[in-house]
């Protein structure tokens, strides 16, 4: 739907000065995505390519929903009063646009607080959700909050049923948007169910993540812009992070804009009485739309016919007579909307995915791919394919996150990015689902193993002796290697055996200590440190006497024993 960008606005003396400013925001922040006149990505256009800096989300956290499109104030450094229509009284042009609701503010300041800490090399601006908060909701439709933060009632945008915008059948049974037909977007920050399932936060810290908290959607918002390792000081990540939020540069514009504004300086204003926006990117230009839900455009009415004009007769002086008016045309019949990609698609056939296995804490040499076909099993491009990890695993997909969403190409394919195995070892499962279809996804079984030693040897070469009842002076220090290489943060495990041939616990002669001071004569879950190095405890002697040995085992099967010697000091 179009952005109403060209009416006259608070701010402003004429409509010229405002089509200028506008002119030049557009020239300046524009990243060059190819959009149709309207400055939106109408449904069923291309999406972008699925690259670690754009996420390939398409329709990203919104659904591509309707937005706001109210610009900020001309607001020069020192404002022309103008007068209040209700009051006749002079107020300062920009003052109530700078004002943030109090809870509102609080919970952007908050977020950027906790993505500082966890994500520092992200440099997300708070300023930058506070312009995506006012765009999508009016900042909760003015900061209308209880003290928790939660909205009074649901901010839902319109029905994701493919009438004006993106198709997106119910992903959530209702349970967020309370609609179990199609999806809709919720909240101060404007997010759909399916993606609101997986990039939920709790920012209020009450155990639940809700997306009608001003608290957990903003921190939510947060993170789904610093995803993909983005560096939003840098302006072409954060171009990509905003488009990735929603796929307009009518929008992206739109966004910058109030960033750039609200950088020049905010104040705190009490909750509920921001001001709301009036302007909505589905509205038409008289329109004012409710901030709960934008109002759906109404039809034009089709404008009559001129009449014809009269023909003067011939010799008639120039005299007239009405010349009888052709029938009226019937109106054509529409024809049909033709089917999205999307609507397309049949099922997903797997795309030669090659074996999912890797060590712990390395990357997997193969990726997920597969294919959208329709009925026919023809490739079906431009359709959005979601890669989720599912199980107990702290895996994730290049970037850290455990959902990725891709743009099929030309051939139908979408290959999911690499996957990073973290240190619990396991199956688990990766899921490629069709982004608005309810369709049966595909499974594949993801395998982590354990860090490896092929070799381990001793650190030094010095005697291990001691006498009976004593304690040995040196400690057993060995280092692991794997194919060469130094094998950090293997397992391992040292038994004091009865003899080379006889591998069972000895029950005589050196022994460890456990916490308790109690004897020990196997260790278990050791693990060697970064350098592949690992240090046995102190070992202590009985009174027996004799050659002992200290058999140290790993993952992948380096094994090596080491003799230990008890005798009686000579005289």
């Amino acid at each position: 739907m179009a952005a109403h960008f060209g009416r006259l606005r608070k701010g402003a003396t004429t409509t010229a000065v405002a089509a200028v400013a506008v002119a030049a925001l557009s020239a300046s922040q524009a990243p060059g995505v190819a959009t149709d006149d309207l400055g939106r990505q109408s449904a069923g256009a291309a999406q972008p390519s699925g690259d670690a800096k754009t996420g390939g989300a398409g329709g990203g956290a919104t659904g591509d929903s309707p937005y706001y499109t109210d610009l900020p104030p001309l607001k020069s450094p020192n404002p022309s009063p103008s007068a209040s229509p209700t009051s006749g009284t002079t107020v300062s042009v920009g003052e109530a646009e700078a004002g943030i609701p109090a809870t509102v503010l609080d919970a952007y300041k908050k977020a950027e607080a906790e993505l500082r800490a966890s994500k520092p090399g992200c440099n997300l601006p708070w300023q930058l959700l506070a312009a995506i908060g006012k765009v999508e909701s009016g900042q909760a439709r003015g900061g209308r909050v209880d003290a928790s933060g939660t909205t009074y009632s649901p901010i839902l945008g319109p029905k994701l049923d493919g009438n004006g915008f993106a198709l997106i059948a119910d992903t959530d049974n209702g349970a967020y948007d309370g609609d179990p037909a199609y999806d809709r977007a919720v909240g101060p920050m404007q997010f759909i169910p399916s993606t609101w399932e997986w990039a939920g936060r709790d920012g209020n810290g009450d155990g639940k993540k809700d997306p009608n908290n001003v608290y957990d959607a903003a921190l939510a918002a947060g993170h789904y812009l610093c995803r993909f390792d983005r560096d939003l000081s840098v302006q072409s990540q954060m171009n990509a992070a905003i488009l990735n939020y929603n796929n307009s540069t009518a929008y992206l514009n739109t966004v910058l804009s109030w960033l750039e504004y609200y950088r020049k300086g905010t104040h705190e204003v009490p909750d509920g009485t921001g001001t709301l926006p009036s302007h909505s990117s589905n509205s038409d230009p008289g329109a004012s739309p409710s901030p709960s839900t934008p109002a759906t455009p109404s039809t034009p009415s089709t404008p009559s016919a001129p009449s014809t004009p009269s023909t003067p007769k011939p010799g008639s002086g120039g005299s007239t007579s009405p010349t009888p008016k052709p029938p009226a045309p019937s109106s054509p019949t529409p024809s049909p909307t033709p089917p999205t990609p999307t609507q397309t698609v049949d099922h997903l056939e797997d795309a030669n995915t090659g074996k999912l296995t890797a060590t712990a804490g390395s990357a997997f040499g193969a990726k997920v791919a597969v294919r959208a076909e329709s009925k026919a099993s023809k490739g079906v491009a431009k359709v959005r394919v979601r890669f989720t990890i599912i199980g107990d695993t702290d895996a994730t997909f290049t970037g850290g996150e455990s959902v990725a969403t891709v743009v099929t190409g030309s051939a139908g394919t979408a290959t999911a990015p690499a996957l990073v195995a973290g240190e619990k070892t396991g199956d688990f499962t990766v899921r490629a689902t069709v982004v608005g279809r309810v369709l049966g996804g595909l499974d594949y079984t993801a395998t982590v193993t354990p860090r490896q030693a092929d070799t381990l040897t001793r650190t030094g070469d010095t005697a291990l002796t001691c006498v009976p009842g004593g304690e040995f002076a040196d400690q057993v220090e060995l280092k692991a290697t794997y194919k060469g290489a130094v094998a950090g943060k293997v397992a391992a495990t040292a038994t004091l055996i009865k003899s080379a041939d006889d591998p069972t616990e000895n029950d005589k002669g050196p022994y460890f200590k456990d916490a308790d001071g109690k004897t020990i004569r196997t260790l278990t879950d050791l693990t060697t440190d970064a350098d592949g190095v690992l240090k046995l405890p102190k070992l202590y002697a009985d009174d027996a006497t004799g050659t002992f040995l200290l058999r140290v085992n790993t993952t992948g099967g380096a094994v090596l024993t080491v003799e230990l010697k008890v005798a009686a000091a000579a005289s």
